[in-house]
C-alpha cells in the first residue's frame, strides 16, 4: 500500500480524499458521486461519504421547489463506493481494470436526500469470485436509511 492510497492499518485505509477517489474511479464530475472514504477494511467494507449540495445537477429538475436525489443516483454513489473497495481489496488500482453493474437487487428507499446533507455510503462485500463481486449496500444520513440495495459487480478490461 502506497502513502498515495491512503494510510493503512491492519487493512484498514484511512485518509482518502477526492483525490485518491478519482486514482481508483473513472467517474468524473457530474457523475463522480463519492467525495472521500471515511474508512475501508480490505476484503470487507467500506464507509464512504457524499456531500449533497443545492449545486448539484439533477436537482434543477428532481423536483423543482422540492429538490431530492433521485434514488438511482444514491444506488450509483453506493456503486462507487464499491467500485473504491474492490480496487484496493483486489489491488486494481493502475491495471484498467473497471468495475461494471451486472445486478442490482432489493432496491429500497426509505427517505428523502435533500440538498445540504452528508451522505454517508456503507458497503459490505457479501462475495467475491475472480471476476465477479456482490455487495450490499446502505446509504444513510445520521442513522436514518435513505437506500438500501443488494448488487453484483464484474472485474473487467476497460
Amino acid at each position: 500500500m502506497s502513502e498515495e492510497q491512503g494510510a493503512a492499518t491492519d487493512g484498514v485505509i484511512l485518509d482518502y480524499d477526492v483525490r485518491k477517489v478519482m486514482a481508483a474511479l473513472p467517474h468524473r464530475y457530474p457523475l463522480l458521486l463519492v467525495d472521500r472514504v471515511a474508512s475501508l477494511t480490505l476484503n470487507e467494507r467500506i464507509h464512504a461519504v457524499k456531500a449533497v449540495s443545492m449545486n448539484e445537477q439533477f436537482f434543477q429538475g428532481h423536483f423543482p421547489g422540492r429538490p431530492i436525489m433521485p434514488g438511482v443516483l444514491q444506488i450509483e454513489a453506493l456503486a462507487q463506493a464499491a467500485g473504491v473497495l474492490a480496487v484496493e481489496s483486489l489491488g486494481l488500482a493502475g491495471s484498467g481494470k473497471l468495475v461494471y453493474f451486472m445486478a442490482i437487487e432489493d432496491a429500497k428507499f426509505r427517505n428523502p436526500v435533500e440538498p445540504g446533507v452528508l451522505l454517508d455510503l456503507h458497503v459490505e462485500f457479501t462475495q467475491k469470485r475472480s471476476r465477479v463481486c456482490k455487495f450490499s449496500g446502505k446509504a444513510m444520513i445520521g442513522d436514518k436509511v435513505t437506500c438500501e440495495v443488494n448488487f453484483t459487480a464484474m472485474i473487467a478490461d476497460s
